[in-house]
């Protein structure tokens, strides 16, 4: 089999399909996070605080000289950014938690297997005579 053969086969399976589309959807509902914190969290914090805007909180380091930029420590963006991190692993943590919860409904739900009539009962002790006989 060609490298591109194995290449098409692999990329064909579902697990790559999907683990594709999740990228993608995770990808945009970081940036929607994202926006929710820098947008809609963050301003009535910085409010709460005393009108603080935490995108501009930076220690300066170097002063701006000419046409080099400053040298800063950009610690508001950083606040912002540890904050879409707990709403996303919180999102995340709660979707596992109800894919996990109806896995475990749907295992309770399933019925036990159905015990064997008589006559495969009997057949099973045949079997196990004639194996036993068979060892000796």
């Amino acid at each position: 089999m060609s490298l591109i053969q194995e290449f098409k086969a692999f990329a064909a399976r579902g697990n790559v399909i999907d683990m594709a589309v999740g990228i993608i959807i995770g990808a945009a509902f970081g940036k929607i996070v994202s926006s929710f914190v820098g947008d809609v969290i963050m301003p009535p914090i910085g409010l709460i605080l005393g009108g603080v805007d935490f995108s501009d909180l930076a220690v300066t380091l170097k002063a701006a000289e000419g046409t080099t930029p400053a040298v800063v420590i950009a610690y508001g963006k950083f606040i912002q950014t540890i904050i879409d991190f707990l709403i996303i692993s919180f999102a995340i943590f709660m979707g596992l938690k109800a894919i996990n919860t109806l896995k475990k409904q749907q295992e309770e739900a399933a019925p036990a297997p159905a015990a064997p009539t008589k006559d495969q009962a009997l057949l099973a002790e045949i079997r196990d005579l004639l194996k036993s006989q068979q060892e000796k």
